[in-house]
């Protein structure tokens, strides 16, 4: 056995070590499920005109309120700026 199959069996040993309760030496990442929906409504805009000041994909845009897709790293980062700084990110869009 090599070590990349050494390293894979001793990877799922571990996870299924977690599935079962025991949690010492295991490391969590929690990932945060942005509320897309509630990013737009806090910025008083419909979809269309989120989706287009800030150049997304109206499709894109409902497929992650509705909960059929979830926005990847980039898009999700994107997101928690335009949270932070809508006014900002409108503008740095505007001019570029």
């Amino acid at each position: 056995m090599n070590k990349f199959s050494r390293d894979l069996v001793g990877g799922m040993e571990e996870a299924a070590a977690f599935a079962e309760g025991n949690k010492a030496g295991a490391r969590v990442h929690v990932v945060e499920v942005l509320d897309v929906r509630a990013i737009r409504r806090q910025l008083h805009m419909s979809q269309r005109r989120f989706a287009e000041t800030y150049r997304i994909p109206l499709p894109t845009l409902k497929n992650w309120e509705q909960g059929r897709r979830a926005p990847d790293a980039p898009a999700a980062a994107y997101l928690h700026a335009i949270s932070r700084e809508p006014t900002a990110i409108k503008e740095a869009l505007r001019h570029g």
